[in-house]
């Protein structure tokens, strides 16, 4: 297939925040506990205790708008 492939545009430093509360992560990049997704073409990430406060709509893959 000749489909051209676009990864998503990487934050830049300092401003990884979590989509859900807002809290900004330390450093440059989001934790490896935090949860990255792909929203319309835009990487967003939540922080741990977003993610275990909607883990389960998470794994059901629910629009962010329902949790």
């Amino acid at each position: 297939m000749d489909e051209d492939t676009h990864r998503p545009a990487r934050p830049g430093a300092g401003h990884v925040s979590c989509a859900r509360c807002g809290v900004m992560a330390d450093g440059d990049t989001a934790p490896p506990t935090w949860i990255c997704s792909v929203e319309n073409g835009r990487r967003q990430y939540v922080c741990e205790d977003c993610a275990r406060t909607h883990i389960r709509a998470i794994e059901s893959r629910l629009d962010p708008d329902w949790w």
